[in-house]
Parts: structure tokens; sequence; C-alpha cells
């Protein structure tokens, strides 16, 4: 069973492991995510997680309000969405249906919030696998934003897609997260 909880800084040379794994690295290989600052800080638009199976971590999870977020990487966007990031953070978890549970209990955060319309994800282009991963879960692709140095696919998922989609658990499709 996979559970979120929150990350701190007792988590630091967990995810600067993961950072440093191919599969981390291929999916968002530009981002300093400045862990030693950040996981000390608690902005009430954010929330960083650690997924969890049975006590071990398994993954990282990052839930913003794009509207609210400091550096404004989304730019001017809706006050009624969410964004997340999200990745396994050891290649011998990857495959295994743990990204879609993760997923699936960051959209139940994300649309516990009654205002929240729409939850928002940018793979890199270059990260076809993952593109399926979030079809599967009923994202649509809707735009092609470069951020940075990162040429990316905005996926979106509308909280009336979230209630009504099946999930498929396709375990023969890699999950690069």
């Amino acid at each position: 069973m996979v559970n979120l909880r929150p990350a701190t800084s007792a988590d630091l040379n967990l995810l600067r492991h993961w950072d440093e794994q191919p599969h981390v690295i291929a999916s968002d290989p530009n981002d300093d995510w400045h862990w030693e600052v950040e996981l000390d800080r608690t902005p009430d638009w954010r929330e960083q997680l650690i997924a969890e199976i049975n006590g071990r971590a398994i993954g990282f999870i990052q839930i913003i309000d794009p509207a609210r977020e400091e550096s404004h990487y989304w730019g001017n966007i809706a006050a009624t969405l969410r964004a997340i990031d999200i990745w396994i953070g050891e290649a011998a978890d990857l495959g295994k249906g743990y990204g879609t549970k993760m997923m699936q209990l960051a959209l139940a955060r994300c649309f516990a919030d009654p205002e929240v319309t729409a939850v928002l994800a940018d793979p890199l282009v270059s990260n076809t696998r993952v593109h399926h991963f979030y079809e599967r879960l009923g994202f649509q692709r809707v735009d092609r934003r470069q951020f940075g140095e990162d040429d990316c696919l905005v996926y979106r998922l509308n909280r009336e897609d979230w209630q009504h989609k099946p999930v498929h658990h396709d375990k023969s499709v890699p999950e690069s997260l």
C-alpha cells in the first residue's frame, strides 16, 4: 500500500541520491530543486511529499498552486489549477504500478479542494513513455511549451474527466517517472 507523507529535511540525502539516478535526470535534467532550503520551507501553495510502501520511500511528489507559486513558472494562470511533479526514486521500483498509485493519491489531494478544476503536468517532449502514463490517467495533451531550457508537453486533467475515468493498470508499459 502506497501512502504519502510530507518531505522533511531528514529526506535530504535520499532526495539528493534520487536526483543522481539516470532515469530521474532523464526526466528532469535542468532543475536544481535546492533541497537544502526548500525542505525547510512550507509555503501554503505547495506540498512536497514522499511516497512510501510499508515505510520504505519509493518516490517524490510536489503539488503546487501554479497561480501562487513564487517563481511564476507557469506564467499567468488560473487560480483554480494545481500542477504536479512526480518521480520514482529507484529504477528497480519502475514499472510496478507505484507511479499510478502515487498519482491517484496526489489527484485525490488536489481535487479534495472543490475550487480546483484541473491538474497540470509538464513532462519533457523527449520522455515519451511518461506521456502514455499521463494519458492512461485521463490527462490530455493541451500544449507544447518551453520552460527555461526544457521543451515540454503540457498535460491537463479536468475534474470531470478524473471523476469519470477508470484507471487501467497496464504494467507492460514502463513508467519513467
